[in-house]
């Protein structure tokens, strides 16, 4: 599994040191990238274009759902990658910490 990192408020809102945070390109499966839909990248992209009115998220067991969804933010908040690294990152690292979801993206 991939390690959580701590963040704090500075790195969620400055997307502080999202680079170390994700996974290499080349190390996420390709059901992530490359503008496949798997239901975490769905999640991705309803989340950082609509944004969303409501998140279930049901936690892998041993996961800090908060420290978590922390980790998430910071990588989705930052200018630093590239948009398609940082959805492919985004919806494998959903996948490793998620075991499923059900959301309502803001109308």
């Amino acid at each position: 599994m991939y390690p959580i990192r701590e963040v704090n408020s500075l790195d969620i809102a400055f997307g502080c040191n999202a680079l170390k945070m994700m996974p290499a390109l080349d190390k996420i499966p390709n059901e992530f990238k490359e503008f496949n839909q798997s239901k975490w990248n769905k999640l991705f992209n309803d989340w950082f274009f609509s944004g969303l009115s409501s998140l279930e998220i049901i936690p892998k067991q041993g996961v800090d759902k908060k420290k978590a969804l922390a980790h998430i933010k910071t990588i989705m908040g930052s200018f630093e990658p590239q948009h398609e690294h940082k959805e492919a990152a985004v919806a494998y690292l959903l996948s490793e910490w998620f075991e499923d979801a059900k959301w309502e993206k803001e109308p």
